[in-house]
């Protein structure tokens, strides 16, 4: 088969540009490689999640209440656009888990026994279903059931109704509606410290009195109907049975939590690789343009021959693609295999059946594409250049550039500079848009790496301000029931308790219009010493007698602006309604949050010194004899300790942002060291004759290093500051990208982020120059002095 003239010409350009060419295709691949891992990812945890919702019937409304007779239920079942309903008994205990000092929290879910198709139904593990007639054995959550080393056989203590009973495990199992699980009204999931068991439905009604009744609803509807309209008649219909407002499947909590986490990573995975993309489409167009000018005599040559200016077009632009299939090709391979190790890490984190990575070929082929797409940008100005350079004119060399005195030199430092920093700074004033290019592109490879890193310094502040400015209490206690004011007093009374502050909890709809939102209003003091109200931008705030706190995020979400009232429609005892003032808007990273001054809670639900719980500082001898007093006592609901929500926050983000971070940071390398050594290579190629007729003139080889890799030292000097502003940039629309009802990250760039941004460039630059120095030593000096200009 004949080679084409042209395609010989390809083949030689890509050889001599072998080492240029594998620098851009790794810039390619490393911004495909993450299309495709994110990308990837995403599409097999939505295909299972899916999957796993149709075959083990997710509901779309969930509702909880105090207690309704069974009957009800086939009145909700009646509600136009419901499928079907399943009346159930969930109920929250206090567990006593063996080799764990404080008492951990459980939720009962009562299931038919022998099991029955249900909504959220049960997929088991291993083991067995509890057994008729054996009201204590249990089917457990597998992610509690790992995280404290249980399984069929191990027993465990709960305080049920007042009662210790020991609970038997008989099964692992797992459901759709704890892919996620996490305490109720936390923001940090604490496996090791709360768990879901499902027993037989009769005998957990027949612990709690609720035999012929239920205190929770699921709900699937009719496809086209209307969630809304559902969810009011729903709120309608038990609100007399105590009903705490039904929310839709948006909203649960498990579902919740997981649909954020593919919304932020399908936005990473569209975002970032734009970056990388656009670096490479930079990188092509410096080399090629290069290209386009040096070989301008064979360019003339070829259409004095009869080669059109559309086939010299294609010619050049197939180079580019060439660099762009073989980052699409090497995208493609580590993105499915880091997609496949990132899809392992999900499974340790979501609870599926089964999680299995699969390689989608629309993602592969957008892969490709976008490698394609890069490419070609980067083609666009040396193929323009290709088919507009006249003939006549392209056989002659290009005309030189005029030298000139540097402003420096024209400031009267000329005596000071040496002839090879002269010459060092006059080449760069004869090319200002070529140096300007590469500043761009190594400034860009300093906002990649501060990119990749400054979220440690967000995730620093975060905790900071989180656990150590707001949560200053040691330990918060929650009751089953509203208590007493004298609670906090037998509270502050318990062993190793140095101080108490009451806490009132009461859910609440806030309706703001036509937009809702189901929160727990926190009644606290106005100034607490232990969980304080804290602005970000302002510092601590005093809860006023009335009217009503809301966070930034909350705010944003119910449209509503400081002195605008909201109305509360309260979910719990007698259910007030009333329109309260918002006389404060404060910003938080965390969640979405509603405070009063408890007074003010305590009037608006017509109560007197009731408490929901209260928060603890501890004394850390003490501890053991506290949460064993704790343990013992019916009334408690649950027991959250600060020092296991610091434990369980820095394994999450170890499980997700430090593993995200890692490979936003090699990527980040990659296109460091591709911009510098390209930037140094082009440098050389268009300096060699110059340096060669140096050589000859009797300067050294140290001296000729200087003055190139002096211009690469310069360049690299005036990039870096304009990099780390560039990266501080990128950082305030990633922490704008990130800004969801779970969390939000502050702004913080560290100098110890700039300092590491600024010298892994350095790093790059020196062995980007150490490897163009090796090529300047071996430089054939005959052979270049040969070639025409």
């Amino acid at each position: 088969m004949l080679i084409r003239p042209l395609d010989r010409k390809l083949l030689r350009d890509i050889w001599n540009l072998k080492g240029q060419a594998f620098a851009i295709s790794l810039v390619i691949g490393a911004g495909v490689t993450m299309f495709i891992m994110y990308l990837s990812t995403f599409a097999s945890l939505r295909l299972t999640q899916q999957t796993y919702y149709d075959r083990y019937r997710f509901a779309h409304v969930f509702a909880s209440l105090t207690r309704a007779p069974l009957h009800l239920r086939d009145r909700a079942a009646e509600i136009p656009g419901v499928a079907r309903v399943d009346a159930r008994v969930v109920v929250d205990v206090t567990l006593d888990v063996p080799e764990l000092a404080e008492p951990a929290s459980g939720r009962l879910i009562g299931i038919p026994i022998p099991p029955q198709p249900i909504l959220n139904d049960v997929f088991l593990r291993r083991g067995r279903f509890p057994a008729p007639g054996r009201p204590d054995e249990v089917l457990v959550s597998e992610a509690f059931a790992i995280s404290r080393d249980l399984g069929p056989g191990d027993r465990l203590g709960a305080i049920i109704n007042g009662r210790r009973r020991e609970l038997e495990i008989v099964g692992i199992a797992l459901s759709p509606e704890y892919i996620y699980s996490i305490r109720p009204g936390e923001l940090i999931p604490d496996d090791s410290r709360f768990g879901v068991f499902w027993m037989d439905r009769s005998s957990l009604a027949a612990a709690f009195d609720m035999e012929g009744g239920f205190n929770n609803l699921a709900l699937t509807l009719l496809p086209g109907a209307s969630a809304d309209d559902v969810i009011a008649r729903v709120d309608r219909l038990l609100a007399q049975y105590g009903g705490f407002g039904a929310i839709p499947r948006a909203l649960q909590t498990s579902h919740w939590f997981l649909d954020n986490e593919l919304t932020q990573l399908q936005g990473v995975g569209l975002m970032l690789p734009i970056v990388f993309l656009a670096v490479a489409a930079f990188l092509l167009n410096v080399v090629l343009t290069r290209i386009v000018s040096v070989q301008r005599e064979q360019i003339a040559a070829l259409k004095a021959l009869g080669y059109t200016n559309g086939e010299l077009m294609w010619h050049f632009t197939k180079l580019s693609l060439a660099i762009g299939a073989a980052g699409g090709v090497i995208g493609t391979v580590f993105g499915s295999l880091l997609g496949s190790q990132m899809t392992e890490l999900y499974n340790d984190f979501f609870r599926f059946p089964a999680l299995l990575y699969g390689l989608p070929p629309g993602v592969v082929a957008a892969g490709i594409v976008v490698s394609f797409v890069a490419a070609a940008l980067g083609a666009v100005n040396a193929v323009r250049r290709a088919a507009t350079l006249p003939p006549a004119e392209a056989m002659r060399p290009e005309a030189p550039a005029r030298y000139g005195r540097t402003w420096l030199e024209r400031a009267g430092l000329e005596p000071l500079l040496s002839a090879p920093t002269r010459m060092i700074l006059r080449n760069i004033g004869r090319h200002p848009v070529r140096a300007a290019t590469s500043v761009v592109g190594i400034a860009a490879a300093v906002a990649m790496l501060v990119l990749g890193t400054f979220f440690l310094d967000s995730i620093d502040v975060l905790m900071d301000l989180q656990f150590n400015v707001l949560q200053r209490q040691d330990a918060t206690v929650t009751f089953v029931e509203p208590a007493s004011g004298r609670a906090l007093y037998e509270m502050g009374r318990l062993p190793g308790v140095i101080h108490a502050e009451p806490m009132r909890a009461v859910p609440a709809r806030l309706r703001a219009g036509q937009r809702s939102r189901i929160v727990s209003i926190s009644g606290l003091l106005a100034v607490p010493e232990l969980n304080r109200v804290v602005d970000v931008r302002t510092g601590p705030v005093r809860l006023p007698e009335g009217g009503l706190v809301l966070s930034l995020k909350l705010a944003e979400l119910l449209d509503v602006r400081l002195g605008q009232s909201v109305t509360i429609q309260v979910l719990d005892g007698k259910r007030p309604s009333r329109d309260v003032p918002v006389t404060a808007i404060v910003e938080e990273y965390m969640g979405t949050a509603a405070y009063m001054h408890i007074d003010a809670l305590r009037r608006l639900v017509r109560e007197g010194e009731s408490l929901s719980g209260a928060f603890l500082k501890v004394d850390a001898a003490h501890e053991d004899e506290l949460y064993a007093r704790l343990k013992a006592i019916p009334a408690v609901a649950g027991v959250s300790l600060k020092g296991t929500a610091i434990e369980s926050f820095q394994k999450t983000l170890q499980d997700t942002f430090y593993v995200m971070i890692f490979f936003n940071l090699v990527f980040s390398g990659v296109i460091a060291f591709g911009v510098v050594y390209n930037a140094a290579r082009v440098s050389l190629s268009e300096r060699s004759r110059e340096l060669a007729s140096l050589r000859v003139l009797g300067f050294t080889r140290g001296e000729i290093s200087f003055i190139l890799l002096g211009e690469l030292a310069t360049v690299t000097i005036l990039a870096i500051p304009l990099g780390l502003l560039l990266g501080y940039v990128f950082a305030g629309a990633l922490v704008a990208a990130f800004n969801t009802e779970l969390y939000r990250f502050p702004l913080v760039v560290s100098s110890r982020t700039f300092a590491f941004a600024a010298t892994a460039v350095t790093v790059a630059a020196t062995l980007s120059g150490l490897a163009v120095r090796r090529r300047l030593d071996h430089l054939d000096l005959v052979a270049v002095l040969k070639t025409r200009e």
